[in-house]
Order: structure tokens, then sequence, then C-alpha cells
């Protein structure tokens, strides 16, 4: 039921107004996906299986993803203090991103594209990184 929800609330921002700030670009761009959960040793992590997706549309601020899976190996994807890391493959070579999950909903089966789409905000990005992926955004044309 919840992702009823979601579905209705996505569906009523297309046709009411979009309150994104950032202009979104429509591009497909392969992505892998994992996070990295702390372990009951003090400042111990161990990375967790990476999961393979693309991308529906990015902004300056935020990507939205399409992924096969709402989680991977059994910890959801999106819930509070989760925070993926995101290799985005440019044409020129990939980035990494830190987002933050903020949103997600199924994709109805009768649509062309299968799987969850996930709504996430940028939260890191080093210098370089951060400066490649805003030069390739301003050679898309608006979404």
């Amino acid at each position: 039921m919840p992702e009823f929800f979601r579905s209705l609330a996505g569906r009523l921002r297309e046709y009411i107004k979009d309150r994104r700030h950032a202009e979104r670009r429509q591009v497909r761009l392969s992505i892998s996906a994992s996070f990295i959960e702390k372990t009951k040793k003090l400042n111990s992590r161990r990375p967790l299986t990476t999961l393979k997706g693309y991308t529906h549309d990015i902004s300056g601020d935020g990507l939205a993803i399409v992924m096969p899976s709402i989680h991977i190996d059994g910890h959801y994807l999106v819930g509070e203090g989760r925070t993926l890391v995101v290799e985005l493959q440019l044409p020129d070579g990939p980035v990494q991103i830190n987002v933050v999950p903020v949103r997600y909903e199924r994709m109805e089966e009768d649509e062309t594209e299968t799987g969850y789409l996930i709504g996430a905000r940028i939260m890191e990005i080093s210098d370089p990184d951060r400066e490649r992926f805003m030069a390739y955004i301003g050679t898309l044309l608006p979404g």
C-alpha cells in the first residue's frame, strides 16, 4: 500500500508542479551502487554487494536511478541513515558520488522500464569528479 501512495504522489507532481530546484536532464548512464555498513567493531566498515542499474535523470544536486531491486543483501537501499556509493559511468570515465536516497517508487510493469525508481540527493563528491560531472550535465539538453 505505501508504494501506491508513493506512485500517486509522483503522478500528482507531474500534473501539478515539479518542486525540484535544479533542472533535471534525462540521460541513461550505467551505474553501480553499494553502501558501507558499519560493523559491530568500532570504526570498522565492510563493503556490501554492488547492485547495477542506470540513471533516469540527473542534476547538479541529485540523481534519479533505476535499480532492479530495492535491497542489497537484505538491506534496503532507501532508509534512515543510508548512504549509497554510486559509481556513475560518464563517457570520459567513472565518477564516484555519495548519495542519500530520499524517495522511491516501484515502476509499473506496463512501462518500458521495470524495477525501482529511486530519487537521491548528492551528499559528497570530490572536486575533480564534481567538475567533470557538472561539465557533462552542461552538454545535455534540458529534460
